[in-house]
């Protein structure tokens, strides 16, 4: 067990391989602790992070997903400045991933139509809010319209909110990997940009 245990974390296609299936398995798993990475994006003057939730992983075509209201603050830093970090966790799995990626807004178009079919109208709520997400408001809210501030409004109704979904597709540069281990820690770096290069980093 220990030797197979050396050899995945010493072998550059089983790393590779082993971080695309946890990245794959988060966006089925809701129990998953790479299903919630913290994105991080801004410029030097404005640098902010907050946690998403991943809902798709390509391997192939390399790159990652998530959800977002297009009021959202962080719509602006990406226009701005489309550079941006995603980082994930894994306590079981000693496993840290460091994504720099580069972010596309996607708004009404193919591709949030096939996210937003596939969204359960429950969780379309986040879309509802009469003000963008962050706007100040005068006492405690969940920023919701009365109709919608339950689970009793229908799906047709939530069909109210596409006009404020977007999906933020992050196309991967590179992917940062680090293993936790007791005899000796490991990582290194995939460099996707032109050819795909394996580096050795020391922990």
């Amino acid at each position: 067990m220990v030797e197979n245990q050396v050899n995945y974390y010493e072998n550059p296609l089983e790393i590779e391989n082993k971080l695309w299936s946890l990245l794959v398995e988060a966006v089925k798993n809701r129990e998953s602790e790479f299903r919630t990475p913290v994105f991080i994006c801004g410029n030097k003057n404005d640098l902010d992070g907050r946690v998403i939730v991943l809902r798709k992983a390509d391997k192939e075509n390399r790159f990652v997903q998530f959800h977002s209201d297009i009021r959202s603050s962080k719509i602006k830093k990406i226009k701005e400045n489309s550079n941006c970090s995603i980082l994930f966790y894994g306590k079981k799995d000693k496993i840290q991933l460091r994504l720099k990626v580069i972010a596309e807004i996607n708004f009404k178009n193919n591709i949030t139509r096939e996210s937003w079919e596939k969204t359960g109208h429950i969780s379309r709520k986040c879309y509802l809010v009469t003000n963008g997400p962050g706007s100040v408001s005068e006492k405690p809210t969940s920023g919701l319209n009365s109709k919608f501030d339950n689970f009793d409004f229908t799906k047709e109704q939530s069909e109210e909110g596409y006009k404020n979904f977007c999906v933020i597709k992050c196309k991967i540069k590179t992917i940062e990997w680090l293993y936790l281990a007791a005899k000796g820690h490991r990582r290194a770096l995939i460099n996707f940009e032109a050819s795909k290069k394996f580096t050795w980093l020391v922990p």
